[in-house]
Order: C-alpha cells, then structure tokens, then sequence
C-alpha cells in the first residue's frame, strides 16, 4: 500500500466523518433516554423523544402555518418567475442583461433588509388604504418571501429554456394557433418538469427560512421561528427525533428519485442497454418508483409501531434509582469529609497567643510563649529628658 493510498483513504475517512458524522450521532440520540442529547452514557433506548415532539403544540402549530405559507409561496413565486424567465428570453440582449440584475438582485440582498423592508412598506399601505387586514403575519411572511425566492424560480425556469426550441412555436402560430394554444399546447408541457422543480425548491426555501420571517410573522410564529425559539432557551433529543423524521423523508424521496430515473434511462436506451433487473418481471416491478416508495413506507410504518409498544419505564426506573444511589453516596461521602475535618478542629489544643489564635501557635503542641510587657525607659538611657538634644537656653 503506497503513502498515496494511504493519505486517500484517511482524508476520505475524515471527510466522511466532518459530513455525515454530525447526522450519525443526533440519530443516535433521538433515541437514547437521557435528558440532554449525548451518546456516551448510554442509559435506556426509547422513543418517547418522537412522541415529545409530536406533542409540543407550538412546534405542531408552526409546522401547520409553515405549510400555508409555502403553498401560498409556491403559488405566487413560481408563476412569477416563469413570467420572468419568458420575458427575459424575448428581449433584447442588452436590456435583458439589465433585467436580469434587477430580478436577481433579492438574492442577494440580506434576509434581515427584506424582512424590515416589508413590513415597513406593508404598513404604510395598510395605513394609508385603512386595510389593516393585510398587515398580518401570514400575508406578509408570504409577500416578503416572495421578493427572493421567486428568482429561484426564475433561474431554474431559464436554465430549462435554454434547450426549447422556439421554432416549434413559430410553426403552431404559422398553422393557425393562438398565442394561448401555443403556449398551453406546447411551451407548458415542455416546461413542465422545471415547474414541478420550481415548486419544490420555493416551497423548501420557503419553509427553511428564517432571517425574512422572523420580522413578517409578527406575533404568529413558523415552524423554523418555533424552533429557534425552543433552542434559545435549551435542547433536548426531541431536536434529534426532529432530525430523524427529516433524514428518513430525505432518503426515501431520493431513493424513489434514483429509481425513477433509472427505470426512465433503461425505457429509454432500449433492450441492448437494459440491465437484467429488468427483463424479469418479479424484478421490475420491485424496481418500480411506486413500490420502492410503497416499500420504504411500509419498512418506516413497521419500525414506527415496533417502537411505539416498546416499554422503557423499567429501564428509565432502574437509571433514575442508580442515579439517585450515586447521588447519595456523593452526599455521605462530602459529609464524612465536613466531619473529618470538624473532628481535627475540635483536637487541636487553644491558643493563647495575644492574638487569640488567630495566627495559629508557634509549632507543634507546646503553647505559646506569654507576651513580655515592656519596661520604660529612663531619660538617661536616651541622653538626658530631651533625648540627647541641648535643651533651649534662656535669654537671661
């Protein structure tokens, strides 16, 4: 094995652990009983985390309000930014340079400028029409996403016209059709994949965001400002089953994605290029998009209820009395110690020192020698009453 494989392999090793090793470690403690996420102590495995979070009415609230606001985002920002995307594929090329800047220039503006923007704009409108309807949470959390995320949509609708071919058009105008049945016959089928993208890109950007909303929402609350809120004041594994749940719908839409795709390329590159999954029958249809995701739902649904009957009270019990046990050994052992050290306290001998011991004695067990009191001295010893210094004469 050469230094080359070897320093490969490591810095794989650690890539691998800096991406996914965060992931690992809160699927781990979603389901560890301790009150604070850890994996080391291990003490009971459970599943009540889940069922906390399900619980928690707040973060059950802000998930519904985050689901109607993101259809209300997709439902405006996509139309927009294909409007957007055709507008700039007919213009001219300078003018569409300066069309693009400006339509993707909320993307890079800060969540936090449209956020205030919004709801300072909203307000003077609602204000000055006395339509204080509109300035509510709901509409402008809406409205202000859609400053930014339907240029998502617009980029995504550029990218797919691109590859059109604008001759097709021309031809159902040339045979007699209307601009309407142009682009409903053959501009929108051919738009249709980018638009079902579209629609779930804005409805993520929607739901993840949190810089814009946490302004807009005013006093309602999403699902992202709910949790924000609920790590601010502490965390607990129910954030872990919270990533779980996220992790477990990731894989399964990506695993019926790459089986979808799969099946369309071997349809597509004929009987020469299929794999042998699919010249038996039993094996195509397990490789069929629906019944893998039948099949992720059914294995998901089956470990669900496994653990939903798994009892941990026990467990939880015999942790929280070994808990309890060290505890009070902690105790005793601190109080011995108090003990132990008023006991050598009481057997030291008082000292009678002038400072009323509180210097201690001199050394060892013997007392302390009583203080001398100081004789006074004779003027002589100091050269006379004046201390040696010739006393004033007298004029006379």
């Amino acid at each position: 094995m050469t230094r080359n494989t070897l320093f490969g392999g490591a810095y794989a090793i650690a890539f691998f652990t800096f991406l996914f090793g965060p992931l690992v470690i809160m699927v781990i403690t979603a389901f560890n009983s301790s009150r604070f996420p850890r994996v080391v102590p291990w003490e009971c495995f459970t599943t009540g985390w889940f069922g906390e979070l399900l619980g928690n009415a707040r973060l059950m609230d802000g998930l519904l309000n985050s689901v109607i606001i993101g259809l209300g985002v997709v439902a405006l920002a996509v139309p927009i930014g294909l409007a957007g995307a055709l507008a700039l594929s007919e213009l001219p090329a300078k003018l569409r340079a300066m069309l693009y800047t400006v339509l993707i220039l909320p993307i890079l503006i800060p969540g936090v400028v449209l956020g205030i923007s919004t709801i300072v704009l909203w307000g003077q409108i609602s204000r000055g029409l006395g339509a204080g309807a509109i300035y509510n949470g709901f509409f402008l959390t809406i409205v202000g996403q859609i400053t930014f995320v339907s240029a998502y949509a617009m980029l995504v609708f550029i990218a797919r016209l691109q590859r059109f071919d604008a001759t097709q058009t021309e031809a159902a105008l040339d045979l007699g059709a209307t601009p309407g049945q142009a682009f409903r016959k053959i501009l929108l089928p051919f738009m249709a994949p980018a638009i079902g993208s579209a629609a779930f890109i804005t409805l993520l950007a929607s739901f993840e965001n949190y810089n814009t909303t946490v302004f807009t929402v005013l006093s309602e609350s999403t699902f992202t400002t709910a949790l924000a809120s609920k790590v601010r004041h502490g965390t607990d594994p129910s954030l872990s089953a919270l990533a779980v749940i996220i992790i477990t719908i990731t894989l399964v839409g990506a695993l019926t994605n790459e089986a979808y795709q799969r099946r369309k390329a071997a349809q597509a590159g004929g009987p020469s290029t299929r794999s042998p999954l699919y010249a038996n029958p039993i094996t195509r249809a397990l490789t069929h998009p629906g019944v893998v995701f039948a099949i992720l739902v059914a294995v998901i649904a089956g470990l669900s209820y496994a653990g939903s009957r798994h009892d941990s009270s026990v467990c939880e019990a015999a942790v929280l009395q070994d808990k309890m046990a060290r505890q009070e050994a902690l105790r005793a052992a601190q109080q011995e110690k108090i003990e132990a050290q008023q006991a050598q306290e009481n057997t030291l001998p008082k000292s009678n020192s002038a400072f009323g011991g509180a210097f201690g004695g001199l050394g060892g067990s013997a007392p302390a020698p009583e203080p001398v009191a100081p004789k006074p001295a004779s003027p002589s010893a100091f050269g006379g009453a004046f201390g040696g210094i010739a006393p004033p004469q007298s004029d006379d």
